[in-house]
């Protein structure tokens, strides 16, 4: 697929987007697009921002640091970056000068990093808890699997990363999940649903509204937006097969 097609491709899913929310009866302008530009030349990022896509998500910072500044040197209008990748403490440094969020807090010594990261800029940084409810051994993520059904899990997991909403210089907005790869998009539901769940349950015990849920991707955003996602990041569908 050619970057000639980005346009009519982030219109092919900006509709489906709004199909989705009309199913769950929800406002499209309730879900945040991140364009997944990982592997992309930024005439790709480009393209899109001109077709109207406003966030970006990229998972490597080598890649970001030299993308980020190309892009945003050459943008009439600045886009919004977000880190959707893990994040090596020892890269925490170089994650935020370059974006505004930071979808996969993965540790609380990640969140204590950014943290101080952030208070020494001068900044506050949004962050995302990267969680892990699908029980994947290949997932990151603060470990969640079967919560609703085993309250000792749930009780750890609130009692991991309360102490993190006290950190300075951090937003903590909600949620992120990475659904197993499945054949159909229906399959994932119990995931985006159990996070879900568990946004409501940190959100009454932290006594705060965590307005995010960053989930679906490519194959699976439409069920994500159904199950309350507000934020998606497809990348295949905007872009075409990922770049070698």
């Amino acid at each position: 697929m050619k970057n000639t097609l980005i346009a009519a491709n982030l219109a092919r899913v900006q509709q489906m987007l709004t199909d989705a929310c009309a199913r769950a009866g929800r406002d499209p302008t309730s879900v945040t697009l991140v364009a997944v530009s990982k592997t992309n030349p930024a005439s790709a990022v480009l393209e899109a921002l001109e077709a109207g896509a406003q966030h970006f998500g990229e998972n490597r910072v080598e890649e970001a640091e030299v993308k980020i500044p190309a892009v945003n040197a050459a943008a009439a209008s600045t886009p919004i970056w977000h880190m959707i990748g893990h994040v090596q403490s020892r890269k925490a440094k170089d994650v935020v000068p370059l974006f505004q969020m930071v979808h996969s807090v993965d540790s609380v010594k990640l969140a204590q990093k950014f943290s101080a990261l952030a208070v020494e800029r001068g900044r506050r940084l949004d962050v995302l808890l990267e969680v892990n409810v699908s029980g994947e051994e290949t997932k990151q993520g603060f470990e969640a699997s079967d919560w609703e059904r085993l309250p000792a899990v749930r009780q750890r997991f609130v009692d991991e990363v309360l102490p993190l909403f006290s950190l300075p210089g951090l937003y903590i907005r909600g949620l992120m999940t990475m659904a197993p790869i499945v054949a159909q998009m229906e399959q994932a539901r119990p995931v985006f649903a159990s996070l879900a769940g568990l946004r409501a349950a940190l959100a009454a015990e932290c006594g705060q509204t965590l307005p995010d849920l960053s989930m679906g991707m490519t194959d699976d955003y439409p069920v994500a937006i159904e199950e309350g996602a507000t934020i998606v990041r497809v990348g295949r569908a905007i872009f075409g097969e990922r770049q070698k």
